[in-house]
């Protein structure tokens, strides 16, 4: 009688166990991503920057991984931005070395708040410690990232999973629902309306550029001009 009851109970067990595991494999996932169009909207140059390093000139730019630049006699500088990526590329264009001095430097949001950045070359656990200025050297160029330090978080692993540093992008740009993670969004369309409330929004970096013993705060703004949803 305790054998027949034994497995009367395993069959109970497993067939509960094809009902779940049927359950998961029928729930749907919807998966969202929205790509981002940006532009540099405009510069902010020191005050008497023009009587210095003459007129400033921004447009796009003809290569493969830049899309836009800026420059005047001081410097020219390349940029490519996404939602999640600020990358660029300071070409010295004067007789001095340049130096970037990254304590200085800052990433403001949409809201106007100001944020520590960290680039290229710095460890995610030591992003919050002081970073050795960068030098450009004369009639060369330095190629690197910036990126703000409170927008990297450590994410514990799971029963099955090792932990990971994750880097949370500028604006909502992924999103998926299933039964196994909480999320953001409930829909596809409270997904698409968040991104497209992005439209005309902007953010900036502030960019200190030191020659010689003179400190010239740059500040370049981003503008989301449009911005394309898909879900799958």
């Amino acid at each position: 009688m305790r054998n027949i009851l034994l497995v009367m109970i395993s069959l109970f067990l497993l067939s509960c166990g094809s009902a779940y595991n049927s359950s998961i494999s029928d729930t749907p996932i919807t998966i969202c991503n929205a790509k981002y169009f940006l532009s540099l909207s405009k510069v902010e140059r020191p005050e008497k920057a023009s009587q210095r390093y003459g007129s400033q000139k921004i447009d796009t730019a003809s290569m493969n991984k830049y899309k836009f630049y800026f420059e005047d006699d001081l410097v020219k500088v390349l940029w490519s931005v996404s939602s999640d990526e600020i990358a660029f590329t300071v070409q010295n264009k004067t007789d001095h070395s340049i130096k970037i001095p990254w304590d200085d430097a800052a990433f403001i949001d949409e809201n106007g708040s100001s944020h520590r950045v960290m680039h290229s070359g710095i460890k995610y656990n030591d992003r919050q410690q002081a970073q050795a200025p960068s030098i450009v050297v004369r009639k060369a160029s330095l190629e690197d990232i910036v990126f703000p330090t409170d927008y990297v978080s450590w994410e514990e692993g799971g029963r099955y999973t090792s932990g990971k540093w994750k880097q949370r992008s500028f604006y909502p740009d992924y999103d998926y629902q299933n039964i196994y993670r909480s999320h953001e969004f409930n829909s596809f369309e409270e997904f698409d309306k968040a991104v497209k409330s992005k439209v005309g929004k902007t953010f900036q970096v502030l960019l200190p550029l030191q020659i010689e013993d003179v400190i010239n705060d740059y500040i370049f703004s981003f503008k989301v001009d449009s911005v394309f949803t898909s879900k799958r």
